[in-house]
């Protein structure tokens, strides 16, 4: 089981805070596993910070272990209740 520590939130924060936030989990955590999740417009933003991650900073060392793809309800800013898709990548060290 994934501690909610290893978990990264993805949104409009500068795309290299979370790259250097999800290598800091395994690097200097020891984290055995890190779930990168996102919804809505910043997916991409989450699937492109899990390549960077598994293809450059830490190439050899971390797998995509998992992907789950939902969808959530949440009400806007017009109080209206709308359907935002979701990701969950969850990265795990190779043994």
């Amino acid at each position: 089981m994934v501690k909610d520590d290893n978990v990264i939130f993805i949104g409009s924060k500068p795309f290299m805070n979370y790259v250097s936030g999800v290598v800091m989990q395994f690097t200097t955590q020891d984290s055995k596993e890190v779930i990168v999740k996102a919804r809505g417009n910043f997916i991409s933003r989450a699937v492109d910070v899990t390549l960077i991650v598994t293809k450059n900073f830490l190439e050899g060392q971390v797998e995509i272990k998992d992907i789950k793809i939902d969808t959530e309800e949440l009400e806007n800013k017009k109080k209206k209740m709308v359907k935002v898709s979701t990701i969950e990548l969850t990265l795990a060290k190779k043994k």
